[in-house]
């Protein structure tokens, strides 16, 4: 990455006096919002090799609000120092201006600092709906390496509720790794929302076409431990692919309802894959295990 400017480092003593300058400035109402060399400095700040510092000019930057985000921008486009671009996306996810969507998506795709790249999707993931059909582009294109791709993925899951639009419309996409991708993000507004259309949208990715989505689905259902899905994923134990079955079996068996032993053998006894076998075999164990701790309990 090149830079179009030398950056400026503050001494350690400089640096704590900046920080008590403009704290007190910020605490008493008087700073200057429209002095942008002052902001570009607090920028510039991020060179300090001390976390705690760099942390107080974040903090400092973030009561700025949307006035840093030039400096921001430009710090995270062009500054050579890979600590002030890291800081400077971390800093946006204070802000959470959507202005700053495009140069974030710039620094994920393209940025040769892994955590750049990482601490830029953090940022957009905290945008919600603005950034949720961008994410949702990158993991749709065949352009970009799967890296990329798995931090979309990431991101989408934390998009939350106004988001939610544009995941219960991206389901049905022509794209396998957009509909499991969605199926791990609706997963999130479940758990956290007990968003019941997200629940629903998850169990019918249990019959879609990839098997790849029906696998995220499946293992879906089995981290939000519901007993009602327990007669969907019996289901899909009977799936023409093995690993979308070994999913389903290990969900039914993390979610603990012996209401899934009697399928569970059932597929057992027509379970043709060896390797499978044994996974099926260990779900009805557990199962059976906790059915029997459940009726030896005291009166």
């Amino acid at each position: 990455m090149t830079s179009s400017r030398q950056p400026t480092i503050l001494s350690q003593a400089e640096a704590d006096a900046l920080i008590v300058e403009v704290q007190t400035q910020q605490n008493t109402g008087t700073f200057d919002a429209t002095d942008t060399q002052l902001i570009e400095q607090l920028v510039e700040g991020f060179n300090d090799t001390r976390g705690m510092k760099r942390l107080a000019f974040a903090e400092i930057l973030g009561k700025v609000g949307k006035p840093a985000t030039p400096a921001l921008i430009n710090g995270l486009t062009h500054h050579q120092n890979p600590t002030v671009r890291r800081a400077c996306a971390k800093t946006m996810t204070l802000i959470a201006d959507p202005s700053t969507i495009p140069t974030l998506v710039h620094s994920l795709l393209h940025d040769d600092d892994t955590v750049v790249r990482g601490s830029a999707v953090g940022a957009l993931a905290v945008m919600g709906e603005a950034a949720a059909s961008v994410l949702l582009d990158i993991i749709a294109s065949p352009d970009y390496p799967d890296s990329s791709k798995g931090l979309a993925t990431w991101g989408l899951s934390f998009v939350g509720t106004a988001g939610a639009p544009h995941l219960y419309q991206a389901i049905d996409s022509a794209h396998e790794e957009v509909r499991s991708a969605v199926v791990g993000a609706l997963t999130n507004l479940v758990q956290e929302d007990d968003d019941q259309e997200a629940l629903g949208l998850i169990a019918s990715s249990l019959s879609d076409s990839s098997p790849m989505v029906r696998s995220e689905a499946a293992a879906a259902l089995g981290k939000l431990s519901n007993s009602e899905v327990v007669p969907h994923l019996a289901t899909v134990l009977t799936d023409r692919d093995s690993d979308v079955r070994k999913t389903a079996a290990m969900a039914l068996m993390k979610i603990g309802d012996s209401g899934a032993i009697t399928p569970l053998k059932t597929a057992l006894d027509s379970e043709t894959d060896e390797a499978l076998q044994p996974v099926l075999r260990l779900a009805i164990s557990q199962l059976e295990s906790r059915q029997e701790e459940a009726d030896d309990g005291w009166d």
